[in-house]
């Protein structure tokens, strides 16, 4: 990956970094600009995972699963206030994990879109 396509990628962490490098390095350059704007369009930022966490404390618990794609999860963490607010509490120290777990996923189906194309 080259560097200038690392600045159109906003707020990148650095595991996110290392994991798009390993990823895309047997990309050409045309798809490689595909693949950036469409994995740019469907990725996730920590901080929204963190805001959907803390909104859990307030009587939405569950939010943060329902970004994150896992409806099951999101439906369990609403009816139970978040397993009892230690999902929610633990979703929130790890939120980061949370997002790079999902943004991974999110790389593959990107991946998968531009090797159709």
């Amino acid at each position: 990956m080259s560097t200038n396509l690392i600045t159109l990628i906003p707020t990148i962490e650095p595991d996110e970094l290392a994991f798009l490098k390993a990823f895309t390095k047997d990309l050409p350059e045309d798809k490689l600009h595909l693949f950036i704007s469409l994995y740019n369009a469907k990725r996730k930022r920590s901080e929204t995972i963190l805001i959907c966490c803390v909104l859990g404390f307030v009587g939405f618990a569950g939010i943060q699963r329902f970004v994150a794609g896992q409806i099951g999860m999101g439906i369990l963490y609403f009816f139970t206030a978040g397993l009892c607010f230690i999902g929610t509490i633990v979703d929130t120290i790890n939120h980061k994990e949370l997002t790079f777990e999902l943004n991974q996923k999110m790389a593959i189906e990107a991946m998968g879109m531009v090797r159709g194309f």
